[in-house]
Formats: structure tokens, C-alpha cells, sequence
């Protein structure tokens, strides 16, 4: 009789179960690990999709409040920050020590309140940065006017200008149409 109950019992798995098993892990393979493998691009998507966000947040702001607001890009290429500038400060250089920072209204940045970007110190942008910033005057400044439209001067309309965003590997560039500052973005060649 024990010799009967222990010949019924199963010690394992049969080829079919442990196939079912290896297919499914194979398919689940199949799907994750394009995903997976391409993290840095969706760091390099994500970082893109901020700074497009960022414009239209200082064209609305500036706007809203109907005062100047200015994306400056750091030249290290870590990132940017929105300032508020007057008619009066216009002209000036960038300079972290003098400049006013706009507010970050979600204080998520650092400072809790200083609306800057810095992707050395974001967990979610650590391989990206700025690595090409273009603009028709040459600056490494984007300006909105109170219409929300780019400036170069207190109502002088601005050309075009371009953004790029890289990690080594890939780019992204966002482009700002003149005057208008209408953004559109594509992968760069």
C-alpha cells in the first residue's frame, strides 16, 4: 500500500508544465528587455518633454504676469533656469550671484522655490545634457515677452532658435520658431 501511495504522488514537474514555464518567461523576455536596454533614451524623451514644457510655462507666465521671463542655459550644459527680467536688467549677463529666479510654482526643483534645472542633481536626467543651444543673436538665452512671444530686445522680435539634448548617444532637439516661439521636436541626426 505504501508502495501504491508513493507511485501516485509527483516529485516535479512534467515536460509540458516545465514548457509552458519557458515560453512564457521567453515572451516576457521578448517584451522587457527592448525596454530595459533603452533606459538612457527614455531619460534623453523625458528631459525633452521637460524643457517643452518649460517654454510654455515661461511663455504663460510671462504672459499671465506680463512681464519678462527668461530661459537661460547653463554652458556647462547641466541644465537651465527660468529668470524674471525687467526692461531694466534686459541686457545684463547671466549671473547666478545677481539673478532673480523665477518661482518654481510646484517646488520640486532645488531650493524648493527657484525654478531651475539641473540634470546632475535629478535622479530622472542623470545622462542627459544640454549639449548645443542655438539661437539668432548668439546667446544662450530664449526670452518671452509679455504677448508670450521671443524677443532679443524690449519689442525686438527674436529669430530662431535650437535646443539640443543628448546622452552620449542620442539627441534630441527642440526647435523655438521666431517670434512666435511655437516649439516642435524631432531626434537629431
Amino acid at each position: 500500500m505504501t508502495h501504491t501511495v508513493l507511485n501516485s504522488m509527483r516529485f516535479g514537474y512534467t515536460l509540458i508544465e516545465a514548457s509552458v514555464v519557458l515560453v512564457i518567461l521567453g515572451i516576457t523576455a521578448i517584451l522587457l528587455v527592448p525596454h530595459l536596454g533603452n533606459q538612457g533614451d527614455t531619460e534623453l524623451q523625458g528631459a525633452a518633454r521637460q524643457l517643452v514644457a518649460d517654454i510654455s510655462w515661461a511663455q504663460c507666465d510671462a504672459v499671465a504676469s506680463q512681464e519678462y521671463r527668461r530661459l537661460h542655459f547653463y554652458a556647462d550644459g547641466r541644465g537651465w533656469c527660468l529668470l524674471d527680467i525687467t526692461d531694466s536688467t534686459f541686457a545684463n549677463s547671466f549671473d547666478a550671484a545677481t539673478a532673480v529666479f523665477a518661482e518654481d510654482p510646484w517646488r520640486t526643483r532645488r531650493g524648493g522655490g527657484d525654478f531651475i534645472v539641473d540634470f546632475p542633481n535629478d535622479d530622472r536626467y542623470v545622462s542627459v545634457t544640454v549639449s548645443d543651444i542655438t539661437t539668432a543673436e548668439g546667446g544662450r538665452d530664449l526670452t518671452f515677452d509679455r504677448l508670450g512671444g521671443t524677443v532679443s530686445a524690449p519689442g525686438l522680435g527674436a529669430g530662431a532658435a535650437s535646443v539640443t539634448l543628448s546622452d552620449g548617444t542620442d539627441s534630441w532637439q527642440v526647435d523655438i520658431a521666431p517670434v512666435t516661439g511655437r516649439v516642435a521636436v524631432s531626434r537629431a541626426e
